[in-house]
């Protein structure tokens, strides 16, 4: 069963919003890019595994995605993929890395070979050892019982191959091909055969672990140094992609192309949830959309039916933010 879904990142959405709002010429654009690139090869790396996760029986696993909880120092520790059944919990952390892999259990590094060159990355395994810890103790703070917990890294591209030195056992129990993972999950059941926790609790667990799950919320103009003055405002034509469009009779217009719209303001909206803030007052969205008038921004939030606060003067809308993460 699963608990809570696989849903694309907010990091994914956030970079989306800001490259289709920084100037072609903007000298952070290329950094941005390839750090899209990166964030939707971990995503499709994920979701490739979850075609192999179908085939677990519904009524005996409970799977939460994306799993993002604080520890007890106040800090947090992130799942790719939390499987829970009566007799142990796995964590699965996925990489969707190509080409030659080696794990260096020595000094604790993955490198990778493509074409002769060599990088290096940290270690999966330190990774899922610590997410383990963590986890351990969460369920401990929260007065859960003690169950196994246990820990695979996923490689998601079958084409990837692994490599090791001949004496590291531990890395060959702990490293798979996600093709493999149903049929390593019956050799965990083999292997944990007692019943740690009932159907009862085991739904009372995973129901717990989702209300505790903590959203990232990433900085992404404060981490590449993004000034507000730098992002470009006003509403996209969903026609051309030109900026900015009027607001004009009712309807958003475009001079370039002459397209009219009676929403293309809602993502832009959702632009302005994403990279500044999910409250916005008259000021700011009028602000940002380009509109003239006081009477003329309130009059589209208002048919919005938006939640807000506060009285007239210092009256604050609060935006529904993307439903994808």
């Amino acid at each position: 069963m699963i608990v809570k879904d696989r849903k694309i990142p907010r990091k994914i959405l956030i970079f989306k919003a800001l490259l289709r709002r920084l100037p072609s010429n903007h000298p952070s654009r290329k950094k941005i890019e390839e750090e899209l690139l990166k964030s939707y090869a971990g995503y499709r790396g994920e979701q490739s595994i979850d075609y192999h996760l179908t085939f677990l029986p519904a009524d005996k696993y409970h799977l939460l995605h994306d799993l993002r909880l604080q520890n007890r120092q106040k800090h947090y520790f992130q799942m790719d993929t939390l499987i829970l059944s009566p007799h142990f919990f796995l964590i699965l952390e996925v990489k969707n890395i190509s080409g030659s892999l080696y794990f260096d259990q020595v000094f604790h590094q993955l490198i990778r070979t493509v074409d002769g060159k060599e990088k290096g990355f940290p270690d999966p395994i330190l990774q899922v050892k610590k997410q383990e810890k963590q986890l351990k103790y969460w369920l401990a703070d929260n007065h859960y019982p003690s169950v196994p917990i246990v820990s695979l890294v996923v490689i998601s591209n079958s084409s990837t191959i692994i490599r090791c030195s001949p004496n590291e056992k531990e890395m060959k129990e702990k490293v798979i091909h996600s093709n493999a993972l149903p049929f390593k999950l019956e050799a965990l059941e083999a292997l944990h055969k007692t019943v740690k926790l009932s159907n009862k609790e085991l739904k009372k667990i995973s129901h717990r672990l989702y209300k505790n799950h903590q959203p990232i919320q990433p900085s992404i103009l404060q981490q590449f140094q993004i000034a507000e003055k730098d992002i470009l405002t006003g509403v996209h034509c969903p026609s051309c992609d030109r900026l900015p469009m009027k607001r004009e009779e009712g309807k958003w217009k475009c001079d370039h192309c002459e397209n009219s719209s009676n929403d293309a303001h809602l993502s832009s909206l959702d632009d302005y949830a994403l990279l500044f803030s999910t409250e916005v007052t008259n000021q700011q969205i009028r602000r940002f959309l380009h509109m003239k008038s006081v009477k003329q921004s309130r009059s589209l939030l208002t048919s919005m039916n938006l939640h807000k606060t506060g009285m007239t003067k210092g009256r604050t809308y609060h935006l529904e933010p993307p439903q994808s993460f």
